[in-house]
C-alpha cells in the first residue's frame, strides 16, 4: 500500500523516481511497483491525457 517501504514514486518537485518515504504526497505520483514504472509516470500521464482528449472530441 501507499507509504510502504517497497513503493516507488515519481516526484514532481525533483522530476525523478523516488523509493520509499520521500517528498510529501502532494508533490508526487504513485505508488508504482517498480523504478521503471515510476520513471515513466509523466510519459504515461501524457498518453492518457491525449487519449481522454481524443475521446472528448468525438
Amino acid at each position: 500500500m501507499a507509504g510502504d517501504e517497497g513503493d516507488w514514486w515519481f516526484c514532481l518537485k525533483h522530476m525523478k523516481a523516488e523509493h520509499g518515504p520521500g517528498c510529501p504526497n502532494k508533490d508526487r505520483m504513485g505508488p508504482y511497483a517498480s523504478q521503471d514504472a515510476a520513471s515513466h509516470a509523466m510519459e504515461r500521464a501524457r498518453e492518457r491525457n491525449e487519449q481522454w482528449r481524443e475521446r472528448n472530441e468525438d
